[in-house]
């Protein structure tokens, strides 16, 4: 259960945690100067703070993350380059691997250099990795759920109204930010199943809780209300739209399930770690451990159940890396805590020093990785394509799907046309909008419909490296519903072009 109070925890620590954040601050900054929105999410992200900022509240409830919108758009009125929210992101996912390492010492006792070397692995994997360079709800999310994660385990093993109450607390912020925080409501059902103490249905604790959770819905279906005459329950409304989608997607996907059971074996195989591996193998070892015997709970057997179970309910859904986001870390921190085990009880006179070196190798391999799949498509020529638009004075362009030219367009005077299908870019040429911006994005959602567009003649072409990134592929597999092997066979494809962003024009419209 959670460590007694130990007074010298944090100055025996910080002396080597903050240097292994720094490092890993500047892993997640590097390149992201060259770098554009890597999605749409983001681009749409950067616009809807904007708008707040201006006073236009009418999206604050897009993607049921209302925290995120309010979060940022403080800095929006600020006006800056679009770089400082990828900034800003990566260094709050960075803040969240810190808490997370330093939540697992201290209930755990780990030595302050292993606590070091344990941000530095779970932060350097690649998913975290890709996950903290762009602007959406992610890193935020992974901030709150390790608040989460420390309030709950402090109410499990200090019941009472008030541990209770922070960690209701953490659960209402997780659902500002994300509305993947649903997933955590019946993990938390099964944590109190097993607790069986009882209190949260003690002396109007449930009311309390209750309270605590429906606060923001209110306080913020009436500024919704207020601000842009949206319905009050709108935020719920959005769930509603998220979970059970009445219509395809652009994609043509519907549907929100899907059992693909080698999906996330083989991501993890391809891009985690052997720590990864070890920390899956040794989950369900830990977690029976817990769930048969008496309490209290050991930190492995608590975070056990919690990585086992995403994992399990992530496994029922269409399927996307960040399925994984709140698992991965966790399934890191089992490796290291089934090393640290095992090394003590082979009882090994070096077991300290072979850990720390073995902790070394794991960030290495890490870091070995990052440029191969993350830094070398970091460089964007969205700055190019604008350069060309206004030499020859284009004032208005079309882009198919993807938005990523549109922060560089802005401060040139450009207007970016966003168009999903043929019949929205027949009603740009209606609109007297001749230029179009073929972008590959498209091959990375699955949007097919402009294909034929790729026999007009071509008047410049760029390459994009982002938009061949198999991360970014993946990342868009809840989007296509494609498999694994056919993600990837399309990232094939799509590495393959000669070139990413295509700029043409077409005939006026009659």
């Amino acid at each position: 259960m959670p460590a007694a109070k130990n007074d010298k925890f944090w100055p025996k620590t910080w002396p080597w945690l903050l240097p292994a954040l720094a490092l890993l601050a500047a892993v997640r900054l590097h390149g992201l100067s060259v770098a554009a929105f890597p999605d749409y999410d983001s681009v749409r992200n950067w616009l809807i703070v904007q708008e707040i900022a201006g006073g236009n509240w009418q999206h604050l409830f897009h993607h049921a993350s209302p925290g995120f919108f309010l979060l940022y758009a403080p800095v929006a009125a600020l006006h800056p380059d679009f770089h400082v929210f990828l900034y800003l992101n990566a260094l709050l996912a960075v803040a969240a691997v810190g808490w997370l390492a330093a939540f697992v010492g201290r209930v755990d006792a780990l030595p302050s250099v292993v606590v070091a070397l344990l941000a530095l692995v779970v932060g350097t994997s690649l998913l975290l990795t890709f996950s903290g360079r762009d602007f959406t709800i992610s890193s935020a999310g992974l901030l709150a759920f390790v608040g989460l994660l420390q309030a709950y385990y402090q109410r499990l093993g200090q019941p009472s109204r008030q541990t209770l109450l922070r960690a209701a607390l953490w659960l209402a912020i997780g659902l500002l930010f994300q509305y993947r925080f649903l997933l955590v409501l019946p993990i938390l059902a099964v944590f109190e199943g097993l607790q069986r103490d009882g209190l949260l249905w003690q002396r109007g604790n449930l009311l309390r809780v209750g309270v605590v959770l429906s606060a923001p819905y209110v306080l913020l279906g009436l500024v919704g209300w207020l601000m842009a005459g949206l319905p009050v329950y709108r935020w719920e409304a959005a769930y509603a739209g998220i979970l059970f989608p009445s219509v395809a997607n652009a994609a043509h996907r519907s549907g929100n399930f899907r059992l693909d059971l080698g999906y996330y074996p083989r991501f993890l195989w391809e891009f985690g770690s052997p720590l990864v591996w070890l920390g899956v193998l040794a989950t369900p070892v830990f977690a029976w451990g817990s769930w048969v015997r008496t309490r209290p709970w050991t930190p492995a057997g608590y975070l056990s159940i919690w990585a086992g179970l995403f994992l399990a309910g992530m496994s029922l859904l269409l399927k996307a890396p960040r399925g994984l986001l709140f698992a991965e870390g966790l399934f890191t921190v089992l490796g290291v805590l089934a090393l640290q085990q095992g090394l003590q009880r082979v009882s090994l006179r070096q077991s300290g020093s072979i850990l720390v070196g073995l902790l070394l190798a794991a960030a290495g391999w890490n870091l070995y990785r990052l440029p191969q799949e993350i830094y070398r498509y970091a460089p964007t020529s969205y700055p190019q394509v604008v350069a060309w638009l206004r030499q020859h004075k284009v004032q208005r362009v079309a882009s198919t799907v993807g938005m990523g030219v549109a922060p560089f367009a802005r401060p040139a005077g450009i207007e970016v046309y966003n168009v999903h299908t043929l019949a929205q870019l027949q009603e740009a040429r209606r609109a007297g909008i001749t230029y179009v911006l073929l972008d590959g994005y498209r091959l990375v959602t699955g949007v097919d419909e402009f294909t034929g567009l790729e026999n007009n003649r071509k008047l410049a072409t760029f390459p994009e490296p982002m938009l061949t990134s198999s991360l970014l592929f993946l990342e868009h597999s809840e989007f296509t519903g494609a498999t694994y092997a056919e993600t990837l066979a399309r990232q094939q494809q799509a590495a393959s072009a000669p070139a990413q962003l295509t700029i043409m024009q077409l005939a006026p419209a009659n």
